[in-house]
């Protein structure tokens, strides 16, 4: 996935299209926050790739669930679990100090 400011946008558009041409899915942040997602179309639908990329995407960012992200990547659960993986996406995610309380917990 290529990513592109918004102000990259502006000044040379073409560069957007080049990417879906390609089939490559591109990002585009304002201020370093996802704005868009260009999502290139094969026969009007995402390619396969395409749907890995939102869904991996979608999942690092927190806005779906690890089987959510299985089921629009088109994956078993434990294969999109390895897709994560290869993609050094966190798959077990703790809040502030909950490491802490579970190794307490464990060790005493």
């Amino acid at each position: 996935m290529h990513t592109l400011t918004d102000q990259d946008l502006q000044r040379a558009p073409e560069k957007l299209l080049a990417d879906a041409r390609r089939g490559e899915l591109s990002m585009v942040t304002a201020q370093g926050v996802p704005l868009m997602l260009a999502v290139p179309l094969v026969n009007g639908s995402p390619s396969q790739a395409a749907l890995v990329d939102i869904a991996a995407m979608l999942y690092d960012h927190g806005e779906i669930s690890l089987g959510r992200a299985a089921r629009i990547a088109g994956m078993a659960y434990s294969d999109m679990l390895d897709e994560l993986g290869r993609r050094d996406i966190a798959t077990i995610r703790l809040a502030p100090g909950e490491l802490e309380r579970e190794l307490a917990n464990f060790g005493g």
